[in-house]
């Protein structure tokens, strides 16, 4: 009887018991691992009377008509009501645009689609609630191009092509050790003015203050605020300014060391950077600057999140000098709860310190916004293109300020497949289904605002996870995870509002193991999708042909977690997992004699479009000009592969040993699209888009 009420409780909460893996064999999750899954959820089960209880309390909620605070529809479709509603009820609406609208429900306590776009305030019987309108797709790539050509659709120039980069390996004189939003914007203008559309950067999310040695783009504190180390000070309170701080902290000689380092040493890179916006908030707060108006607007406009993001630092950091760690979950009670008077007080007591947090992030999104006023200003169509996180660190800023919408209690990862045999653990959390729907789909929507800001495209990472994500209870094995299930039409309704509210384009990460179906639900609402050369093989050097990659997906060469192809041609993703003891000797055998027969492969198929191919200098040129040909509507290129580098900037499944997250490029960000062999394959990558674009016309 227990086992059969574990499973129905289970399945009632939306996790997934059985499941197929990568292999296409079908799988099932122990009963150990939902009851400690559902103890994440926040559903004891440790035994029959717990589940019992916590049945009973899932059932009686979802039974009940209590009225969830937010409801999406889509624009022109009537919405449901009749769980909470009677036939005929009036509601009375108020639109976002404070117009009144009065409106009966149908025969079928149905609400008319008759609601424009966008998020109106519904009252019936004396009950509120929102409702999101949803337009039918994202902010398409073609509306982008219509928009710059004046609506013009007859003249669309052609297909876009664009760069992707890792912010922090752009080099420029001044940088302190890595790239920040002033190289950024100085990149942006030097594509645009090859003809660039689109710049695809790294996640920008902010990470601790506290704790340098965790700086994984991918692991953030919070993806709602922004990673201040990526500050440019100099482009908002001038070089003096900056000049007479660093001269003030005597960071001179450590600032020139860090500059000359081929890698970035994140550690001291940050220490410094720090130790320089310090002095620079001391000079900003000290009598009136004369940004001090536009700083008290953006603090008052990043409103509640700012606000408990910047205390969260300060008390992670008095927690750490006191020896309680940086994990809030570990803290005193009353830390835990962003609203708790002791919190008010301790913020109160330290007014200069949450404003300097604060001072950062202006400091940082004013740079951001910069970077991309530029690219669009220099004729890109889209301009910048964020990328965002699949989840938060749990012991960080968002997981604190956010903790029934997020599973601070669980991590996100992947189950065992073909390339990770023990399954993958990302140390990430992720949101709660239920929680978003009870706090009327705050924290994703705040956090889709925040990422497209100042963005003209948003990348998900691991868009699978809007229908479903591997959690992993903490202290067990990848393997001993579950799927769980997420509102994906909701969530889609609410993502292709906010793409068209700030006109921005959606990519989706959907490498791996895809969900059937999903594919097809994303490109009906316009998310394009991923293509990646070395992954479009129908087997082993076999490669797709050119009409044969689809038209709802952006083509690329590759990803930040693979060689960039001069690596790839040299094994040296092989080399590097064969060093660190990552595969076994027979393992390594396998994939070098598959890897074989991809280079052989690829080589025939580029030479059967391109003619006899000298050395990989040529194969690699001819690479780009393929992903060109194709019929995706925005083909992106990494700064890697344009400039011919072997070493990847990300090895997965891998902490130490691999330089992770620290590669820097060698020649200054002014000088990068002028070397001989980027600028040969921009002309190339140009020529073969807008070919593509004349065949496809």
């Amino acid at each position: 009887m227990s086992e059969t009420a574990l499973h129905r409780l289970a399945s009632r909460v939306g996790l997934s018991r059985d499941w197929t893996d990568a292999n296409a064999r079908p799988q099932r999750v122990s009963d150990e691992a939902l009851r400690a899954i559902l103890e994440g959820l926040g559903h004891p089960a440790a035994d029959d009377a717990a589940i019992a209880a916590s049945l009973r309390a899932v059932e009686a909620a979802e039974d009940s008509e209590h009225l969830p605070p937010l409801l999406t529809a889509d624009l022109g479709q009537p919405l449901a009501l009749s769980r909470y509603f009677a036939a005929a009820s009036v509601a009375h609406c108020t639109l976002e645009d404070h117009a009144s609208l009065s409106l009966s429900l149908d025969d079928q306590a149905r609400l008319p689609g008759e609601l424009p776009i966008g998020y109106h305030q519904v009252e019936i019987d004396s009950r509120r609630f929102t409702v999101a309108v949803a337009p039918p797709r994202c902010h398409s790539l073609d509306d982008c191009l219509e928009q710059r050509l004046d609506g013009s659709a007859q003249q669309l120039p052609p297909r876009c092509w664009g760069l992707a980069v890792q912010l922090y390996s752009l080099r420029r004189p001044g940088d302190g050790g890595y790239g920040d939003c002033l190289a950024l914007e100085q990149l942006a203008r030097s594509a645009a003015e090859r003809g660039a559309d689109a710049l695809a950067i790294s996640p920008i999310h902010a990470l601790s203050a506290i704790d340098q040695e965790h700086y994984s783009p991918y692991s953030p504190s919070s993806r709602l605020l922004l990673n201040t180390l990526y500050a440019s000070p100099t482009a908002l309170l001038g070089e003096r300014a900056v000049r007479v701080a660093i001269e003030a902290c005597g960071l001179e000689q450590l600032l020139e060391d860090l500059e000359q380092r081929p890698l970035v040493d994140w550690p001291r890179a940050a220490s410094a950077r720090q130790r320089l916006l310090e002095a620079l908030y001391q000079g900003f707060s000290q009598g009136d600057h004369p940004l001090r108006k536009d700083f008290d607007s953006f603090r008052e406009a990043g409103g509640q999140a700012l606000e408990h993001h910047c205390r969260f630092e300060v008390l992670q950091a008095q927690a750490v000098e006191h020896g309680l760690g940086a994990d809030w979950r570990n803290w005193p009670k009353a830390w835990h709860d962003p609203y708790h008077p002791e919190v008010e007080a301790f913020a109160n007591a330290y007014p200069a310190k949450v404003e300097f947090h604060a001072f950062c992030q202006w400091l940082t999104e004013r740079g951001l916004q910069r970077a991309h006023e530029a690219a669009r200003g220099n004729g890109m169509a889209v301009g910048l293109i964020a990328d965002l996180a699949v989840g938060a660190d749990g012991a960080g800023s968002q997981a604190w300020s956010r903790q029934d919408e997020l599973l601070a209690g669980l991590k996100v990862g992947a189950p065992p497949d073909i390339l990770n045999r023990l399954g993958q653990d990302w140390g990430i959390c992720a949101f709660s289904p239920e929680g978003l729907k009870r706090n009327g789909y705050r924290a994703f929507i705040e956090m889709l605002r925040a990422n497209l800001a100042h963005a003209g495209g948003l990348r998900i990472d691991h868009v699978m996870g809007l229908r479903r994500l591997w959690l992993i209870p903490q202290g067990a094995k990848p393997s001993e995870g579950a799927y769980l299930n997420y509102p994906l039409d909701d969530l889609l309704r609410l993502l292709a509002l906010e793409s068209v509210r700030h006109q921005a384009i959606i990519l989706g990460e959907d490498l791996g193991t895809v969900p059937d179906g999903l594919r097809e639900q994303l490109a009906a609402k316009a998310v394009l999708g991923m293509r990646v050369l070395p992954f479009e093989q129908t087997q082993p050097g076999q490669f797709k042909p050119i009409l044969d990659w689809p038209d709802n997906a952006l083509a690329t060469t590759g990803t930040h977690d693979l060689a960039p192809l001069a690596g790839w041609l040299e094994n040296r993703d092989i080399d590097w997992s064969h060093r660190l003891h990552l595969i076994d000797a027979a393992t390594e055998l396998h994939w070098r004699h598959e890897r074989q027969k991809e280079h052989d492969g690829l080589r025939r198929t580029l030479e059967a479009n391109y003619g006899p191919l000298k050395d990989n200098d040529a194969l690699i040129d001819a690479a780009i000009r393929y992903v060109g040909h194709t019929r995706a509507p925005l083909v992106l290129v990494p700064l890697e592969d344009l400039l011919g580098c072997d070493e990847q900037p990300n090895l997965p499944g891998t902490t130490s040993g691999h330089p992770n997250w620290r590669r820097r490029f060698a020649r200054p960000v002014r000088e990068l699209l002028d070397d001989d062999d980027a600028a040969r394959r921009l002309e190339l990558l140009a020529q073969a888009r807008e070919q593509a674009g004349e065949r496809d016309r």
